[in-house]
């Protein structure tokens, strides 16, 4: 069973691979395409989310297409770029992307996401000041737990450190448990994924305040007959014993809790994320 699941996760990592979905293919194929953010490297993206949108299209009779790029930044470039129109993100809450208008219409249930600055549990560093001058993994430009939270945090009490994109967070871990950064961004659900996953330790030098899980959207040019359908397909998985399974053994190939099902959300969950906009450092990038 594990070995199926395993085949249509890399039936998009192939994808991906070669050129993450090209423009010509996306053009023939039917339906809309969904872009999750990358929370995890692609295989363990497209483990996740295959499985689970390929049950959204059959029970909401339309059709989503995987799109996902290498880093979340790509990822998020196509949302630009107007090439999907679903996505589970949180990378469209700043000012001028809620001008573009896309619309919340569930998130998982999950705990609450902290933003944290993490290093190993055997580390001799215990206080965020002890990281002025040095180098820290991040995700990416985009990643707004991961890297936006904690980095205006540092700029806010002064602490100055040398940036290192990994490309998601996965990445991020591995450059620190292999000592090339002295810590790393986190993300509070990722991070517990990660050590049940690969039962490495973290010390956590700093939280953010709770931000609600990423967000499923849906764009302004979707037909609310679609949104409809497809939102419903989403909502309904905790309540079909088939869609039950896919989200737990999805979840389970991820590190998430089994009972991490999606629940309807709107745009007043995700104020916190307005907030930090409102008072984060103009020196943020």
């Amino acid at each position: 069973m594990k070995r199926q699941f395993m085949r249509v996760a890399m039936a998009a990592l192939a994808a991906a691979t070669l050129g993450v979905a090209p423009a010509v293919a996306q053009q023939q194929a039917a339906g809309y395409n969904f872009s999750p953010v990358n929370q995890w490297d692609i295989n363990l993206t497209a483990a996740y989310w295959n499985p689970i949108i390929a049950y959204v299209s059959e029970k909401s009779g339309v059709k989503l297409n995987l799109k996902i790029g290498r880093t979340s930044a790509d990822t998020t470039s196509y949302v630009l770029a107007k090439e999907v129109d679903f996505v589970f993100s949180n990378h469209l809450f700043s000012p001028e992307r809620e001008q573009l208008g896309w619309k919340v219409f569930g998130r998982r249930n999950t705990a609450s996401l902290l933003g944290q600055i993490v290093v190993p549990a055997d580390s001799s560093i215990t206080d965020i000041s002890q990281l002025k001058g040095q180098e820290i993994a991040f995700s990416g430009p985009e990643a707004f737990i991961i890297y936006k939270v904690p980095y205006a945090h540092l700029l806010s009490k002064g602490i100055d450190v040398k940036v290192v994109f990994a490309g998601n967070q996965n990445s991020a871990f591995a450059q620190l448990f292999s000592g090339k950064v002295v810590a790393s961004g986190g993300n509070s659900q990722l991070v517990d994924g990660y050590t049940r996953r690969e039962g490495k330790k973290f010390k956590v030098l700093w939280s953010s305040e709770p931000f609600q899980d990423l967000a499923l959207m849906a764009s302004a040019r979707v037909p609310e007959k679609d949104l409809k359908a497809v939102s419903a397909a989403f909502i309904g998985m905790s309540k079909d014993p088939r869609g039950q399974e896919i989200l737990h053994r999805a979840s389970k190939e991820v590190g998430l809790s089994a009972d991490a099902y999606f629940i309807p959300a709107s745009g007043a969950d995700y104020a916190a994320y307005r907030r930090f906009y409102q008072t984060a450092p103009s020196n943020l990038h």
